[in-house]
Formats: structure tokens, sequence, C-alpha cells
């Protein structure tokens, strides 16, 4: 039996590629997905890669990059213009820079830049209206949040621009595990926010590019 079938006609079929699971796979079978991108000339992206597993990937495949943060292993770092990220990816604190960073780097994957603006929750809301005519830019935002998870309802009170919202597992009593926030962004009364499952940066990097990716098909 095949222990793994790679679907590498998904890019023409729905213009972005597989990005493989990490967190169950042994680092050998990792190894050998990997190493069928390397040898077609494919860039491949790794989510929730563990600490162990990506120095190990790292010492086969040198020029790759691991962000240890959030576990996300690229064959090759795209340099993109962050002057022209129609993406903005905000987040409450600090300690939710694991979902950011899954976001970030799926679409750095994707050759879509986007822009992370930290540490503007709302129990100082002063730092988000000091950043809105920075983050009016975006076409489209990613909000991150743990805890209680109001972000995403300021910030759908305040902007305008489609708003995927991702509920992180950060807090503790009632809020421990994410589902409170999860709860909060579902039931948010800021109308039409979208909302992923718990402490999915990657899915909400694949709704921002279908977004974006219709924009530019209707420009």
């Amino acid at each position: 039996m095949d222990e793994y079938n790679l679907d590498m006609d998904r890019e023409s079929r729905l213009g972005f590629p597989e990005v493989v699971y990490g967190l169950s796979k042994p680092v050998e079978l990792l190894r050998k997905i990997l190493s069928e991108y390397h040898s077609q000339g494919k860039n491949a992206l790794v989510s929730r890669v563990q600490p162990e597993k990506g120095e190990a990937l790292l010492k086969e495949f040198p020029d790759a990059f691991f962000d240890v943060v959030s576990g996300s292993f690229l064959l090759q770092k795209n340099e993109l213009d962050e002057s022209a990220a129609q993406v903005g990816i905000l987040c409450a604190g600090s300690s939710d820079l694991f979902a950011v960073n899954e976001a970030l780097y799926t679409l750095n994957l994707l050759k879509e830049p986007a822009v992370c603006i930290n540490d503007i929750g709302v129990a100082g809301l002063h730092r988000l209206l000091n950043r809105l005519d920075d983050i009016k830019k975006f076409k489209v935002l990613i909000v991150v949040a743990g805890f209680e998870g109001a972000l995403p309802s300021v910030v759908g009170g305040l902007l305008k621009q489609p708003i995927i919202a991702v509920p992180t597992s950060v807090g503790y009593g009632v809020a421990e595990g994410g589902r409170s926030a999860l709860h909060a962004m579902l039931s948010s009364c800021a109308n039409g926010v979208t909302v992923t499952n718990i402490d999915n940066g990657y899915g909400a990097a694949m709704a921002a590019f279908r977004i974006i990716q219709l924009l530019r098909s209707q420009s």
C-alpha cells in the first residue's frame, strides 16, 4: 500500500498547491514527500512540524526555511514585496503568533505578500485605533485572537473589508482550548465575519487567497 498520494494537479485545478500536514507524519515520510516536490522543481509547505522534525529536515534540505513558532517548513521561502500586500494579518497578542505565522507562511508559499500587525488586542484598544489608517489599505483581513476572542468583532465594527477570524487556543479557565473565542466569533454581532476552526491560520490564509484571486480576476 502506498504511503502517500500527492495531489500534484491541485494547482491547475484550484489555483493553489497541496499543503502537507506534518504533525502526525514521521520525519522519514516527510523527507520522501519533500524530495518528490524538490525533484520536480516545485516549492512545498509542510505545516505543524515539531521542532525536532524541522531540524532534521533542514539537514536534508539546507536551503529550506523552518519557522519554529508555527511549525511551518517551506522548501523555499519567497522574497515578497510587503508594500504591495493586499492581506493584513492582525492579532490580539504575541501569544497568538503561532497562528499568525502559519497564515503568513501559507501565503508566502502562494507568493501572496501579507503584513502582520501584532499585539493590538482590545485590552489596550488604543493600539488598534492608532493603526486603523494602516489597516484600511488591505483588501482582506485575517484577525487572530484567543481568550474572549473580541478583536474580530471590534475590527468588524470599524472596517469594511472581508474579515476572516481565527480563534486560538490561548487562554485558561473557561477560555482554555479556544472554545470561548470560537463561540464569541461565531456569535459576533459584527456583520459578515467569517470564522475558521480553532488555531487554523492555514485555513484563514487559503480563504484570503481565494478572495484575492477572485478580485484580481475581475479587475
